[in-house]
């Protein structure tokens, strides 16, 4: 991300992230993953495997030409193209990421398609970029992009349907229902010798995460795409174990219906809450803002110690005392 004055590197850089369950009765393995997240044949998915399994595919371009959203409603285009990628958290949460970056300034014509391709995941605009407006715009509340805007939702939206498309690899009998969750995300160039800052994560009236970030000049733009795609991850954990254990009653006698619901949260979700796992050094501290308020740690350890609360109040219930109810 360039300094506000510099013409060249972004001075905006704004993304979208979607997170689901990967549509599977099990955890898929680690060749599995790589076939599933193999979205180019001339570059490879990157694989770690510490502290847990986490895959990336290569991005994929999106060709554009465009208007930016203002918060002003003036006509700003934009040509460039939009970077994209997949990844993969232990074989069971699939996340897809669209973002782009943006310099101060373009050329006052539109230059020829090899000139933009050669600058993956960036979007110049003709003439000057309004940051803030845009920023403004990209982070409202009820977004609707209209037709000829930029939907960066779209193509995030677009490349998690082609990974659940994989009828070859996949059963679609996933072990519990979960909410698809969107996380948007927007990041303006610090004030010269401040830290990465981490200025608002809401969540908006129709559900959309909403996250605006300023960070140091020289801030690579795919480092925000991953410190964006952790804070959706755990915010997606939370989400779904949250839903789920609305309704238990805390006592309950329904051994079968609470055991129905907490077992899978036990085998496929409570093991994978590891934040900043992934994240670049630099940008490790706009964690502490959600660790302090809300307090997503926190939370999460409650949860966890509920989950096993009722485990082992079902556990030490005698089998007779247990009703059964359907599914």
């Amino acid at each position: 991300m360039g300094a506000p004055g510099e013409t060249t590197g972004p001075v905006l850089v704004c993304g979208e992230v979607r997170t689901c369950l990967l549509p599977c009765r099990d955890a898929v393995s680690a060749a599995v993953t790589e076939r599933l997240l193999t979205l180019r044949a001339d570059e490879r998915v990157r694989v770690s495997r510490r502290p847990n399994l986490h895959a990336v595919s290569p991005e994929v371009l999106t060709g554009v030409d465009c208007r930016l959203p203002t918060a002003n409603g003036a006509r700003v285009r934009a040509v460039g193209t939009v970077a994209a990628r997949a990844s993969l958290t232990e074989g069971r949460v699939l996340q897809a990421t669209a973002y782009f970056g943006a310099p101060a300034a373009g050329p006052d014509r539109r230059r020829p398609w090899g000139h933009y391709l050669v600058r993956p995941g960036e979007l110049e605009t003709l003439g000057r970029l309004p940051r803030l407006g845009v920023a403004q715009a990209f982070l409202a509340e009820h977004r609707q992009p209209g037709p000829e805007e930029l939907d960066v939702g779209s193509v995030a939206e677009g490349l998690l349907a082609t990974v659940s498309r994989e009828h070859r690899l996949l059963d679609y009998e996933a072990p519990l229902t979960s909410p698809t969750t969107s996380l948007r995300w927007a990041a303006l160039p610090a004030p010269d010798g401040q830290e990465a800052r981490l200025e608002r994560f809401t969540v908006a009236a129709d559900g959309v995460r909403l996250v605006e970030m300023t960070v140091p000049p020289g801030t690579d733009p795919a480092a925000l795409a991953g410190l964006t795609e952790d804070f959706a991850l755990h915010d997606w954990l939370l989400t779904t174990v949250v839903d789920k254990l609305d309704g238990i009653r805390l006592g309950s006698s329904d051994g079968a219906q609470a055991l129905r619901t907490l077992r899978p949260l036990v085998d496929h979700l409570l093991h994978l809450w590891m934040p900043r796992a992934r994240v670049e050094r630099s940008l490790g501290a706009l964690w502490d803002v959600l660790e302090e308020e809300p307090g997503f740690s926190r939370q999460w350890r409650t949860l966890v110690q509920r989950v096993r609360d009722q485990l082992a109040l079902h556990a030490a219930t005698p089998r007779h005392e247990l009703q059964t109810t359907g599914p």
